[in-house]
């Protein structure tokens, strides 16, 4: 307890947030919340005003909708990443989308967080990422090379197939097609997979296999 207080009162405190979704109510909702925790926060509603206040200031951590009035904001998170600041980006998406998940982790996103938020999950992931001072840099398109994750050895013929699938983006539903398998056993082999390397999601899992 004691540590938790000291973390939120003199750590927080110089820290800044910076949300940028196009939803009024999402960016008023995450800026009291990240104000509570006792951080700076930022808040924009459009891409022009956030590079705007970017020159300005840059955040310590960044909380972006994968598209803000109808603009994907991947270019700009790219544009974020080759400043090298060091500063962890957090995307928000409006539904399921493991495909831009997979794309977001490509371009060095610490993670994808769909809405519903779950509030405590994203507080909790933007302390860890400042602890560890996280910086995941970006994967070169089109850059192969054997998998070494930690558990891969664990996993079968067929799990490494719907393994490599799933982070090359396919949903249940075409990668059982690949495979000649019903959607529904490819999200058991998936499940089974993710057991396997320790990962919470499918963001959790690219991440894993990105960095590794």
């Amino acid at each position: 307890m004691t540590a938790d207080i000291y973390y939120h009162n003199a750590f927080n405190k110089d820290r800044m947030i910076h949300v940028v979704d196009g939803d009024h109510g999402t960016c008023e909702a995450l800026g009291v919340l990240f104000r509570l925790e006792g951080f700076q926060t930022e808040t924009s509603q459009s891409i022009t005003h956030f590079l705007a206040k970017l020159d300005r200031r840059l955040p310590d951590v960044i909380v972006i909708n994968m598209q803000v009035d109808g603009e994907d904001t991947l270019p700009t998170v790219m544009r974020v990443k080759s400043m090298r600041t060091g500063s962890p980006v957090f995307m928000l998406a409006d539904s399921q989308n493991v495909g831009g998940a997979v794309e977001a982790m490509k371009v060095g996103a610490a993670d994808v967080i769909s809405k519903p938020i779950d509030t405590e999950k994203l507080v909790r992931a933007v302390r860890d990422a400042l602890r560890r001072d996280v910086h995941i840099g970006a994967v070169q398109t089109g850059y192969h090379r054997p998998v070494e994750v930690r558990g891969f050895n664990q996993l079968t013929p067929r799990e490494r197939e719907v393994l490599q699938l799933i982070t090359n983006g396919q949903s249940n539903k075409e990668a059982g097609r690949e495979l000649g398998i019903s959607p529904r056993t490819v999200e058991v082999h998936r499940s089974r997979v993710m057991e396997k390397l320790g990962a919470r999601n499918t963001a959790d899992l690219v991440r894993i296999v990105l960095t590794s």
